[in-house]
Order: C-alpha cells, then structure tokens, then sequence
C-alpha cells in the first residue's frame, strides 16, 4: 500500500508518497503566498493551501498505482488560527505561527489571568505565537468576524476537513494553542471562557494516528482516485511530525530541527512541566509527551545574512572558507523576529555584535551559524536542569544539509549529533503516521524502527566543546544586557 504525508509548512506544502515498507516514492512542493499587511504581521489565505494541495496531490501520484493509496496524514505549521463561518467560509486570511500582532494580548494573558493559572490549565504560559491570543485580537479588534466563527481549527486541520468534512485536531497540534489541558488530554473549561468561545467551535481531539475519515467522494474524484475509500488520519504539528520522521519516538530521544524556525525536542513518556514554562510541554504524536524549545528564526537567519543582505544564494560556497571553529569574536543574536524559548520575548532583535576592522564576511556569516546554536542550547539547558540527560539528537531541516552547521551544533550542545538516511521531516513522519493508522505497524514507535536510517553521526570534538563553551558564556550574557536597549529600539 500507499501513505501521502502532507507538511503544509509557511512558504509551501510539501507532498510525499512512500511504500508500505519506508520507500519514497516521490515528493513535490507547491508554494503559495505569504503576505504581511503591516509591521509584525504574518497571514496566509487557508484557500491557497487547499489549492496547493490538490494540485500538488494530483502531480504527486500520476504515475503511481491510485488504488494502493491507502492514506493520508498531515504534518503541519503550528499555532495559525482558521475561522470558519455557518457556511463553511473563511471569515479571514489565517494568522500565523510568526505573527506578532498579539503583545497586548500576550501580556493580559501572562499578567493579568496569572502565568501560574494558565501552567494550570494547560502547562504552558502565553506566547504572542499561539492561537489564544489571537482569538483574543479577533474579539477586540475585529468584533463581526468574531461574532461569526462557527469553527476553530488550526492550518494542517482545515485540509483534513476539506478533505472529509469532519472537524478535528491532534493533541500534539492542539497543545500549541492555550487551549488545552495537555496533561489531561482535553479541552481547558477555563480557557475557553476566558477567550468568550464555547466548545462547541472547538474540533474533535484525536491522537495523531487515528483515522478521522475518509475522503469525501467529490474530494476522491477530483485527486482521480479510484476510490473514496482512502482514509484520513489526524497527524500532528510539524516539528511532532519531524520527530517522527527521524525516529524521535519513546522516552528519552531529542530531534533538533534547523528550519524556518528551530526546536530541541525531547520525548518523554509521562507528562511534566519546567517551572519557568520556559520550554513547552506538549503532547507528542506518538500517544505520549514532550518538551520543545522553539526559537522563532533558525535556517532564515542564514537566508537572511547570506540572500538578502549579501546577495547570494551560494550556501555552500559562503561556508568554504569558514575553519577556525571556537575562535570567532563575533556573536549574532538570532532574534529577527523577537524570541520564544526561553525568552519569550517578540521585542528581542537580531545583532551582530563583536566585529572590528579585520572583522570578515566568513566570520559574520560563521557568527550567525554559531548564533543558531547557541540559541538552541538556551532551550537545552534548561532541560538539562531539570535532569533530563541528553547525550544524543538526530537532526532535520533545511539547515542540517549543511556539514559545517551540523558540526557547530554538535560542539555547542555537546551532543552526538545522528544524521538521518531521509531530511524529509513532517512529510515523512505524517506518510508514518499514516501507515500506523492503515495497521502496517503496531505503533509509531514500530514504525520508526522499521523505517528510520541513521547514515552518518556527528562526535563533538572535546577541544572544540570546551572553546564553545567559553563563547558560550559570552553569549548567554548578551541578551540580559540588551534587553532594555529592544525596549526601546521596537
């Protein structure tokens, strides 16, 4: 049989069809629009994703065999807010993961509803990211389309029910949204009304692997199955999904991931939450839990520094003269688009700081790499005080193509860094969950085993472990004293 994963991500969704047994058959991306109506603000319209995929759907299985495809599951960009209408219409382009229209909002919720009551009600403290203080923007600022919604759901989900017709979410997905219990697997009572919504417009919760539906046959005949018999499966978040895919399943694994934004997530089998709420503590998509550490701008600091401000595209050839590892005098705060974990802080900005007349593009463009990681070891640490030991990580996204980065990742965080045979993350682990849900595997831990392929694996160098830990010192002083300076520089 067949499994689609679908990872609609920020800039484009990609499609991915693999064998029963972890063969990629193929794989295809569509992008669609990204707009920013004013300063801070980051939307996307739900009906381009729709569009993306079915095009990229089509495209994706017309040379295979139709009626093996057996289902489809979705890894998918967290915390956007989609809000439907009495008649199934979008009321308004989704607000997304990176918008940071909602400081105001942020700020009620932390101060004013108590951080200490929302880790209550659903382990995790407010962030301008997640979807409760959206709702919360659209009910003051935007009062008719509040009035409006019917439905609530988060991007990955309004494919599934364009694809079914059911309403429904994933924990792993749900809890980004300061809505739910994590712990308890459910609904907050408590945060629903303080967000003046009733659970009614709330989707049905399901774990990640089971099968919500099936395709509608209007939907089957559209994509030119064979049959309307192709289940839809749940799926999870994206970076639960790319722990998926790389195998970050059971208790005790990490998966760092160098994307758009970057995570350290680490899997655990019972729930718990750190005292700070500095790292999240979510539902995992394999039926148990997680801490995630999640910094807003990972890989696009490097696209940044190297396509918008030097003018390449040459990733490659922008590291080649990069090898005096641990000796860098510059540093680069990696906050371009403010910070989330441990800061959270949407007022942080990116700076270089450190350079002089001999200062070179090599070292700037190494300051950023090194910045990436050492912002990842923030989030680290802080699981590392709550004895959680770590000594090994696999690595995925965009960014772990890079052999110099997977080098200075593994240094700065003094971890055996796992290289993995497929980087196709979300896309991957959603065809997994797919599989799991379709009964080719007993669990998602099952699957992992069968299907992930550790090719290669990245050893710190004690020297260098030792170098980074000096710059590391360095760097973890920079962001209290400039605090105040982003205050007022915003």
């Amino acid at each position: 049989m067949l499994y689609i994963g679908v990872d609609l991500g920020t800039s484009a969704v990609k499609l991915l069809l693999m064998a029963a047994d972890g063969t990629i058959e193929n794989v295809v991306s569509k992008e669609y629009p990204l707009y920013f109506p004013h300063p801070g603000w980051s939307e996307q319209k739900p009906e381009d994703w729709w569009e993306a995929v079915k095009t990229g759907i089509k495209e994706l299985v017309k040379d295979a065999d139709k009626s093996q495809i057996a289902g489809i599951s979705f890894g998918g960009q967290m915390h956007g807010l989609v809000i439907l209408d009495d008649q199934d219409n979008v009321i308004r382009p989704a607000i997304l993961w990176n918008d940071g229209r909602t400081q105001k909002e942020t700020d009620y919720l932390n101060n004013v509803i108590g951080k200490d009551k929302l880790s209550e009600y659903t382990a995790n403290i407010a962030f301008a990211g997640f979807t409760a203080p959206k709702i919360l923007w659209v009910r003051e600022n935007e009062p008719e389309n509040f009035k409006r919604i019917k439905k609530i759901m988060l991007p990955k989900d309004y494919i599934a029910y364009k694809m079914t017709g059911i309403h429904s979410t994933d924990y792993s997905d749900a809890s980004g949204m300061l809505l739910l219990d994590v712990k308890n697997k459910c609904w907050s009572k408590e945060m629903l009304k303080i967000c003046g919504i009733d659970e009614s417009v709330m989707p049905k919760l399901f774990e990640s692997y089971d099968v919500i539906g099936v395709l509608k046959s209007e939907v089957a005949k559209e994509l030119g199955f064979s049959s309307d018999s192709v289940k839809v499966i749940a799926g999870a978040g994206d970076n639960a999904a790319a722990a998926v895919g790389t195998g970050a399943v059971g208790n005790g694994k990490c998966n760092i991931s160098l994307g758009t934004s970057g995570t350290v997530f680490i899997t655990q089998n019972n729930f718990s939450v750190d005292s700070n709420n500095a790292l999240h503590s979510f539902a995992h998509a394999d039926g148990k839990y997680h801490l995630m550490g999640c910094m807003l701008s990972a890989a696009s600091c490097n696209k940044w520094w190297l396509e918008n401000i030097i003018g390449t595209k040459d990733y490659a050839e922008s590291q080649a003269d990069i090898k005096q590892l641990g000796e860098n005098k510059v540093f680069f705060l990696p906050y371009l688009m403010g910070e989330r974990s441990p800061h959270n802080d949407p007022d942080a900005r990116g700076t270089f700081i450190g350079m002089t007349m001999d200062t070179t593009r090599s070292d700037m463009t190494q300051a950023v790499l090194e910045g990436v990681a050492f912002a990842l070891r923030d989030s680290l640490e802080v699981a590392r005080k709550l004895g959680i030991k770590i000594d090994r990580s696999k690595i995925c996204g965009g960014g772990a193509k890079s052999p110099l980065w997977k080098k200075i990742v593994a240094n700065v965080m003094n971890l055996k860094v796992d290289v993995i045979e497929s980087e196709e993350g979300p896309a991957l682990g959603g065809a997994m969950l797919a599989a799991v849900a379709c009964k080719e595997f007993d669990s998602v831990e099952a699957a992992a085993d069968a299907i992930v392929k550790i090719t290669d694996t990245i050893e710190p160098d004690k020297k260098l472990v030792e170098a980074y830990n000096k710059k590391y010192n360095v760097f973890k002083q920079l962001y209290p004293q400039l605090k105040p300076i982003y205050k007022v520089i915003v």
